[in-house]
């Protein structure tokens, strides 16, 4: 038992010297006031799994709500090499949200000016990324994701009153990620 629990922790220390490691952040949920961190490890020359976070606490002018926090890992497989170029992924999502009060472009979602929702949710998707090296250590990200999420919620009545007008469930089938991120590669 002793000899094979060594020769593990020896396979698992010398594994884990050969990979990359990176950190990053994304660009655009930091132009949301969406705190984000992200670390991608490297598991075999073409492959690396991506874990990324992202948390918003705030409540706006006028009880505005957009509150929410998201975890959401992802496989991904790099064309020529890990963390360069073209590369194909495959990401889970999960969740929880509190949003009221907001009015988004295009007309999308017009409940949620007069009404807060509250609940959770969970998806899955595809992603298309192109990563640009900048230096030895810095490296700059872009990534698109299609797939679908389905989401529990409570509605109340207004964004700050809180009066529950009942439940329900949406789906949705559309964009599930993007991302220009920069990214500080640690070897």
């Amino acid at each position: 038992m002793k000899r094979s629990l060594m020769l593990l922790m020896l396979f698992v220390s010398i594994s884990l010297s050969a990979q990359d490691l990176a950190v990053k952040s994304n660009l655009l949920y930091d132009a949301t006031a969406t705190v984000n961190l992200g670390a991608e490890i490297g598991l075999a020359p073409k492959w690396t799994l991506d874990l990324s976070a992202n948390y918003n606490g705030w409540t706006f002018n006028d009880n505005k709500k957009w509150k929410h926090w998201m975890a959401q890992p992802e496989a991904r497989y790099w064309f020529c090499e890990r963390f360069n170029g073209h590369f194909l992924g495959a990401h889970l999502l999960g969740g929880q949200y509190n949003v009221g009060g907001i009015k988004l472009p295009f007309g999308i979602y017009k409940g949620l000016e007069d009404h807060r929702y509250e609940g959770y949710y969970y998806g899955a998707g595809l992603v298309y990324g192109y990563q640009w090296l900048l230096g030895k250590r810095w490296s700059i990200e872009a990534a698109l994701g299609l797939g679908y999420v389905r989401a529990h919620y409570d509605r109340y009545e207004c964004p700050h009153c809180g009066e529950w007008k009942g439940d329900g469930v949406k789906n949705y089938l559309g964009v599930t990620k993007a991302a220009v991120s920069l990214i500080y590669i640690i070897k």
